[in-house]
């Protein structure tokens, strides 16, 4: 990866492990629907006025229908799981099962794109997961009132979002990111809208808990999926997930900070593990035994 590639991921990274801590502020006020929608409608309304004034609005129609497959599996379902499991769990452990999400999109990009991992690939991949493994190990419960549904929220969240990376790479190689930004969180907020409306708060939310909306709209969302999408076309969409590996750091970092969240040695370690795990899997560490040129020789 470039300089530039690499800053845009951790600059990413460090946006979307926010929104971990904005949604744990926002969902109890707003519930999981009426959050999640909010939340893509904000982006759509940042993003398409940005994609109107580039000229771009005719990708947006060439490209309608693979557009909104990735608003329904990019934002409107896993916005809506992670908002649900912010109501049962801490912002970094929520962040810690998103990570899980390179794994599963190697897998799928394997079964479904045949693209074979390379060894230090499988081998990042493998050593990041055993750091999410170890960091959610002690935190993990499905005994009554654990948080067993919680987890599999987020494990769901995680599965739509390396779909739709690959979905994206195999559906929309060449299309504009703006478009498929912008796209995604218009087709995301029309899924949501009738849900929204069934289920909204029956007290109106509080200005902070507007503000941490606003934030998640503006922010993690409209620009960070220009970000992300960007990233996708330079680098490939498992270059591009990678950054789940990344983002636990950042939102136990936030959780901390701002919710007296635990920062455990264990959790120290389980972050430094898994920033290894990511230096592999997207090439930025790449020891000669496990490069191909060494192997030839």
């Amino acid at each position: 990866m470039k300089t530039s590639d690499l800053t845009e991921l951790v600059a990413l990274a460090a946006i979307w492990g926010a929104s971990f801590l904005f949604m744990r502020l926002g969902a109890a006020e707003f519930g999981p629907v009426a959050l999640a929608a909010v939340r893509v409608g904000g982006a759509a309304l940042v993003l398409m006025p940005l994609l109107h004034w580039r000229g771009q609005m005719g990708e947006l129609r060439r490209h309608w229908r693979a557009i909104v497959v990735v608003g329904a599996t990019n934002s409107a379902l896993p916005f809506l799981f992670f908002s649900y499991a912010a109501l049962a769990i801490s912002a970094g452990l929520s962040s810690i099962f998103n990570a899980s999400a390179p794994l599963w999109g190697a897998l799928v990009a394997w079964c479904w794109l045949r693209e074979r991992p390379t060894l230090a690939r499988t081998l990042g991949l493998a050593i990041g997961f055993a750091g999410v493994v170890g960091l959610a190990w002690e935190k993990a419960s499905f005994k009554p009132g654990g948080s067993g549904w919680a987890i599999v929220a987020c494990l769901a969240a995680a599965l739509c979002y390396c779909f739709s990376a690959n979905f994206t790479k195999k559906r929309l190689q060449g299309v504009a990111p703006m478009a498929v930004a912008a796209g995604s969180q218009l087709a995301a907020a029309l899924l949501l809208a009738l849900p929204a409306l069934w289920w909204w708060p029956a007290t109106a939310p509080s200005a902070h808990a507007w503000l941490m909306v606003a934030l998640l709209a503006v922010l993690c969302t409209g620009l960070a999926y220009l970000l992300y999408f960007r990233l996708i076309a330079h680098v490939g969409a498992a270059n591009a997930i990678a950054v789940t590996f990344l983002i636990p750091a950042f939102a136990v970092l936030w959780g901390w900070l701002f919710l007296a969240e635990a920062l455990t040695p264990a959790m120290a370690i389980g972050c430094a593990v898994i920033l290894l795990g990511t230096a592999l899997a997207t090439g930025v560490l790449a020891p000669r035994w496990l490069t191909p040129a060494a192997k030839a020789r």
